[in-house]
């Protein structure tokens, strides 16, 4: 009986199975990770609200992978999203942890009624809310209906990925949540709307339109760039950097999962698995680094007290381990060989690239366009991660948070060296990595792949030709390590007869952290770069003494929030502008009411007689 309920509940196919684990990869190291980051910073208490909150957390988001029906995985999915509130506000002293727990609820439970409306469009043709009583009604759904609902999904389930412009709570919610949660969240939680994207989307709806895929590659594109480059901006708060580096890392998620899309609709059955094979791979990678990445900030929030990049600064000498996990997240978010994030973004590459070849026309240059964004946002993506790292922990302490900062405890400590581990493990294992997504693919799409040959010890695939091109990850490793030695030996050799001295500042020797270079500085390059998109103002304030002795001299300098500026906030005024009318015909008069009451009554007998 128990086994019959859990086949007509639950749904363990390749696809589920995936996310499942990717769900337990990032959640039990977050959860060891928490022992010693809540130890000191809450009540025991409130510690033990906040364990029960992680446990619901982590049930609620395996249950929205794993159920069957669509009642059941919105009931999860709001149960979710209702946790995960309760961590941005779990600090409900701090304004900026309420203002950011408003921000997200609302966004949220829009993105839910789109979601519901998609979902009672599919009962009303299905019957039913069993995934494949839906997926079988779809199959002769009007088109014109299957458009709707496509558009509905889509921006029901972008609001939880984070997908421009419906990124606006993201860069405010997962910086206030503790850190091993804002690990969970940014490393787990938002890959939630993938899977709905791909259950309900791929699996269930079926892509029956080319322009499906197009826009999903469209936004996919637009939110790499506006990720990635809002994350190179930052240059304050370390969470906020991440947070934007995982709208960025959405979208190149998302350019996997749209380019499959379009290649099941123009009839490329092979490079379709291969492009969601691609979207997967990065899926799980990214959970993994970007995990390891925000359990390193709270390491170093914990150490110092602050998460100001400005502030910090010399950490290397101080938390040596922390600097070296923050290294490898960086290196691999960078796509930097040989961890895992190269892995999945040359994959991704390859997918451009052979699309490109097999497209005419405006196809082929679609997709060359979308691989140049790809391209561009990786080399953005490593000069961010080389401000973050570099502006943390190397050069000298910029403030009195540094000095007596010290390596976290062992807890903390393990729970970075297992996702850094992985970082390296799913770079290696590359080869075995595709083996099994090949399997989630197909399951998801629907696409038999046992007659697919793929070249696995080659990582461009090809089938129209024996021509490829050999990149071999564990080679690449191997390549860098002999180099490393020989470096490290050739070091040792004219060590000796090198004379060191002081490093030539301009003629000065005590140049102090107010000579460094900042993360202000270091971003204005790209400032200027992109002002078409970023619309920096400045503003400077002179006080002089004399007309020729200035006392002191200040600037600042801001970019604008396009989406904030130009989309939300007009949004806003017209929901305040449409108050303010509703308060006119709501003064609270009785007799009012019943006039509005009698009205109604009459229009109704009215339209029932003429109908």
């Amino acid at each position: 009986m128990a086994n019959f309920l859990a086949k007509q509940l639950f749904l363990f196919d390749p696809l589920s199975l995936f996310f499942l684990v990717v769900i337990c990869i990032v959640s039990l190291p977050s959860a060891v990770y928490s022992f010693g980051y809540l130890k000191g910073e809450y009540s025991s208490k409130k510690i033990i609200v906040a364990w029960f909150l992680l446990f619901a957390f982590v049930l609620t988001m395996a249950l929205v992978v794993s159920v069957r029906n669509a009642f059941a995985f919105l009931v999860a999915w709001e149960i979710m999203s209702l946790v995960s509130y309760f961590f941005v506000v779990f600090d409900s002293k701090h304004d900026k942890s309420i203002q950011a727990g408003l921000i997200y609820i609302v966004m949220t439970h829009a993105g839910t009624a789109f979601l519901t409306a998609a979902f009672l469009i599919m009962h009303k043709y299905a019957h039913s809310f069993d995934f494949f009583a839906i997926r079988n009604a779809c199959q002769v759904m009007p088109a014109q209906i299957k458009n709707i609902i496509f558009l509905l999904l889509l921006i029901g389930f972008g609001t939880k990925a984070g997908i421009v412009p419906m990124h606006i709570w993201l860069p405010y919610a997962h910086p206030q949540a503790p850190s091993h949660i804002s690990s969970i969240m940014s490393g787990v939680m938002i890959k939630t709307a993938i899977y709905g994207i791909i259950r309900f989307v791929i699996f269930i709806l079926g892509v029956s339109s080319s322009w499906w895929g197009q826009l999903v590659l469209v936004l996919a594109a637009a939110t790499c760039f506006a990720g990635i480059i809002y994350a190179l901006m930052e240059g304050n708060d370390i969470k906020r950097l991440l947070a934007y580096s995982s709208v960025e890392n959405i979208g190149i998620i998302l350019l996997g999962v749209g380019l499959a899309m379009f290649f099941i609709s123009m009839g490329l059955p092979y490079l379709a698995v291969f492009s969601l094979i691609a979207g997967l791979y990065h899926l799980i990678n990214h959970a993994i680094f970007k995990g390891l990445l925000f359990l390193c900030a709270g390491s170093v929030y914990k150490a110092t007290g602050t998460r100001d990049i400005e502030k910090l600064g010399g950490l290397i000498k101080k938390m040596p381990q922390t600097a070296v996990y923050f290294l490898i997240g960086a290196m691999a978010i960078s796509a930097l060989p040989p961890l895992n994030g190269f892995v999945s973004e040359w994959l991704t590459l390859q997918a451009f690239f052979l699309g490109a070849l097999n497209a005419a026309g405006g196809a082929k240059l679609f997709l060359v366009i979308c691989a140049a964004m790809l391209a561009l946002t990786g080399g953005l993506a490593a000069a961010c991660f080389v401000k973050a790292f570099g502006i943390t922990f190397l050069a000298l302490p910029r403030s009195h948070y540094v000095v007596n900062a010290k390596e976290v405890s062992l807890s903390m400590r393990a729970g970075m060296l297992f996702l850094s581990a992985l970082t390296v493990i799913f770079g290696l294992a590359a080869v075995l990595v595709i083996k099994i997504l090949t399997k989630v693919a197909a399951a998801a799409t629907g696409i038999d792949t046992n007659s697919m040959s793929f070249q696995l010890n080659n990582f461009i695939l090809n089938p129209q030709s024996a021509k490829s091109i050999y990149l071999s990850v564990p080679l690449i490793a191997l390549v860098l390590v002999v180099l490393g030695i020989v470096s490290f030996a050739v070091y040792n050799l004219c060590r000796k007869k090198t004379q060191v001295s002081q490093t030539w500042g301009c003629g000065y020797y005590r140049l102090g952290p107010r000579n460094e270079y900042t993360a202000t500085a270091f971003s204005k390059p790209f400032r200027i770069a992109f002002s078409f998109f970023l619309l920096p103002y400045r503003k400077t304030q002179k006080i002089r003494e004399t007309f020729y002795h200035v006392k002191s001299f200040s600037y600042e300098t801001h970019t604008t929030s396009v989406f904030k500026k130009y989309i939300y906030l007009p949004v806003i005024a017209w929901i305040f502008k449409s108050a303010k009318f509703m308060r006119k015909i709501q003064p609270g008069s009785i007799h009012l009411y019943l006039s509005y009451i009698f009205l109604t009554a009459f229009l109704l007998i009215m339209f029932m007689n003429k109908f």
